[in-house]
């Protein structure tokens, strides 16, 4: 097998990171659809509050790889804000620390289908300035 493939497993925040109403993370339409269908997105494996034990598991099952993406509500709440939300910044720094510590290799996912419901509700989702998250994580994190 070549040396550059990379054996993993991916998640999305919306359905695996829970923690949804905590570290000032905004609304996004997956909290107004679970008001309306009383799926707990909001919760889900609680990713957020046990990334440790996880990122450990996914070490143990040998994978060199984790695709994750990044909860546009945790860096920007509604999606307009002019600086980012220091408590969801931090989450992932500490994700991507604790991978690199089991030499896992991030794959992100900046767009999950979890948009802000601000977005939704004022400018019509994608007609505003989407790449705002997009262009702040790839020089916060990847640069």
């Amino acid at each position: 097998m070549s040396t550059r493939f990379l054996w993993g497993g991916s998640t999305s925040a919306f359905q695996f990171e829970g923690g949804g109403h905590e570290g000032n993370k905004g609304l996004s339409l997956y909290d107004i659809r679970e008001k309306k269908t009383g799926i707990k997105y909001s919760l889900t494996s609680d990713f957020y509050h046990h990334y440790h034990e996880d990122i450990k598991l996914i070490h143990e099952m040998g994978f060199s790889a984790f695709r994750m993406s990044i909860a546009w509500t945790r860096i920007y709440p509604t999606g307009i804000e002019s600086k980012p939300n220091m408590e969801g910044i931090q989450f992932y720094q500490n994700v991507f620390k604790e991978l690199k510590k089991y030499n896992i290799e991030p794959v992100v996912t900046l767009f999950h289908w979890d948009m802000p419901q601000y977005l939704i509700d004022n400018y019509n989702g994608f007609y505003s300035s989407e790449r705002n998250c997009q262009i702040f994580c790839v020089n916060r994190f990847f640069s």
